[in-house]
């Protein structure tokens, strides 16, 4: 495989009231897999933040990435995205710089704005404004990351410890619109859309040589899929279909007109689910084929509440039938 294959291992926690499990069970679980995935080729393990949701929706990624650190030695922990306009940015940076430490660089995340007015509501941010509370913030939060002073509330502060990674290694952006391409430039950051689009592509090199920035980088989603393993997908789409379609109307009852992602699905039934492509149960060999064709993969064994007897069978069965291939 080449040296830019990207297998993932993904947990939002979002939970349908059907699961048999509760959150202790479940959180202990994903622990668990993120040490399995430690010993196995598995590059990154995958977190997402919301918050005010009605299933549990993971709201502390950054506590989760730390203790999955903490059961790791090699795999990279990535927080994407993690929403910057709801938080502080003095303490988001002295987390991160933390993080960054412990992990020996196996940290980064990607900030986003978000799209939920609901969030916003919550923690009391200004959701008319919240491109503008966006650049503010991180215009703090990223010469704090890069060790630089800088100024927060009429104070000249200088973060200690800071990081021992470049920020650039740190923090990347994500996004959908060509302000989000330019602001990646602005700040010397690389982009990470979430989906595919030449034209933000163009946008945030061409914004890239405006600002003197040489290393530009775009880091495409290529696609990702929900993905389960089995040996009999018909079979497992009967034992954890329901799952799957409630995690996938359950995100898409948040769309907003401006949000562009592969991550949503439009599908409204369990055939139009199976049809789109987004969700998906392939056979080992498919499995194999797949990464050989996309150098990518993304497993998700909780999504929706699956149980995690069945996310550790999907999990084993990359073990005992993909990884020997890779």
């Amino acid at each position: 495989m080449n040296e830019m294959r990207n297998i993932v291992l993904r947990f939002d926690m979002r939970t349908s009231e059907h699961c048999p499990e509760g959150p202790a069970d479940r959180y202990r679980a994903t622990l668990d897999m993120a040490a399995w995935a430690d010993v196995n080729t598995v590059d990154v393990v995958g977190l997402s933040e919301h918050h005010d949701t009605p299933d549990g929706f993971l709201s502390a990624p950054l506590q989760l990435a730390g203790m999955m650190i903490a059961r790791t030695q090699q795999i990279r922990v990535s927080v994407s995205a993690l929403l910057v306009p709801l938080h502080d940015p003095l303490r988001l940076a002295e987390d991160i710089a933390l993080l960054d430490i412990a992990a020996e660089g196996r940290f980064s995340t990607t900030c986003g704005l978000g799209y939920r007015k609901a969030e916003y509501e919550a923690f009391g941010v200004d959701w008319e404004q919240r491109g503008k509370v966006f650049d503010e913030k991180l215009d703090i939060l990223v010469p704090a990351l890069k060790g630089e002073p800088f100024e927060y509330h009429g104070r000249n502060l200088t973060l200690n410890p800071k990081p021992t990674s470049p920020v650039q290694a740190l923090v990347t952006i994500g996004g959908n619109s060509k302000r989000a391409a330019r602001r990646a430039a602005r700040l010397g950051l690389l982009f990470c859309p979430a989906i595919d689009d030449p034209e933000l592509e163009a946008t945030y090199l061409t914004a890239c040589k405006a600002h003197g920035m040489d290393y530009g980088f775009v880091i495409n989603p290529r696609g990702p899929a929900t993905t389960f393993l089995s040996e009999d997908p018909d079979s497992c789409w009967k034992e954890i279909g329901d799952y799957l379609l409630y995690d996938a109307l359950s995100y898409g009852a948040w769309h907003h007109p401006n949000r562009r992602a592969y991550a949503e699905s439009f599908a409204r039934n369990l055939e139009e689910l199976k049809a789109e492509g987004k969700y998906r149960i392939l056979t080992p060999e498919q499995a194999i084929e797949e990464i050989h064709m996309k150098q990518s993969l993304h497993l998700a064994p909780l999504t929706g509440g699956v149980p995690c007897d069945v996310g550790w069978k999907s999990l084993r069965l990359f073990e005992d039938k993909v990884q020997p291939h890779l």
